[in-house]
């Protein structure tokens, strides 16, 4: 019984003052570990129409866009429909306009969907 409560004691004692982890000070804002990276495996075939993509064109291809963020030199642009959500990873490519490297999509109760059809919905809903 003194060895569980030892072991317990340290094992508390590793996590900070009095076993008690301190909350994040207010104004606390996570720093990720890594930088994201730009992904080096090509997008399918059937998402040509947005690879290589700049923000200018997504944006008149989809409208306005949900959701813009910058970090350093990456963007992601998140655009929305009645049917998904698509997210547009966005990295400089050889000194130029950022362009689309990556994608996601998701159903809008996040379920999975194809990125293709995501993309055919958005602009499908576009054109009406």
């Amino acid at each position: 019984m003194k060895k569980l409560i030892l072991i317990t004691t340290l094992a508390l004692g590793a996590c900070g003052e009095g076993g008690v982890i301190p909350p994040p000070r207010a104004g606390y804002v996570p720093v990720p570990s890594a930088r994201p990276t730009p992904s080096t495996a090509p997008m399918p075939a059937n998402l040509a129409a947005i690879q290589g993509a700049t923000a200018p064109r997504l944006i008149a291809r989809f409208g306005k866009p949900q959701l813009d963020v910058s970090e350093g030199t990456a963007r992601k642009l998140q655009f929305s429909g009645p049917i998904c959500v698509l997210d547009t990873y966005l990295y400089p490519q050889s000194r130029g306009e950022p362009v689309v490297t990556h994608v996601d999509a998701r159903q809008r109760d996040g379920r999975p969907i194809d990125e293709a059809s995501c993309v055919s919905a958005l602009s499908g809903a576009r054109a009406r």
